[in-house]
């Protein structure tokens, strides 16, 4: 039997990017790939923007080759980023914008001045 199931979502670690797909490490003996017909229905006019060397994504199991550990995948209609980037609400400091106020003058005199010698 094996370890991973046909249409099952799992985690993995994208090790590897070329025009033609993305390579992902599941664990420590099962790795696939991302073919690029399975990124998108649509035209993929860079693969290098879809994920990074590093990142952790969800992929969609295709089909599993156990005597190989290779396992095809896909990411087709899935919300594959893991880890989703969080904004906080900006809050205002005790200083307000009294930093920029202050120190406006001096900054603009300053690249001024770096400016000038460059050119002399």
């Amino acid at each position: 039997m094996s370890k991973f199931l046909k249409d099952e979502i799992v985690e993995g670690c994208v090790t590897g990017i070329e025009k033609y797909g993305i390579f992902v490490t599941l664990d420590e003996y099962y790795s696939g790939l991302i073919h690029i017909s399975e990124i998108s229905d649509g035209f993929v006019r860079d693969i290098n923007k879809v994920a990074n060397i590093g990142e952790t994504i969800k992929v969609r199991v295709i089909d599993t080759d156990d005597d190989t550990f290779h396992v095809r995948l896909s990411i087709k209609n899935l919300d594959y980023r893991s880890k989703r980037r969080v904004t906080k609400e900006i809050q205002e400091t005790e200083h307000g914008f009294s930093t920029l106020k202050n120190n406006l003058e001096t900054w603009i005199q300053f690249k001024q001045n770096e400016k000038n010698a460059k050119t002399s």
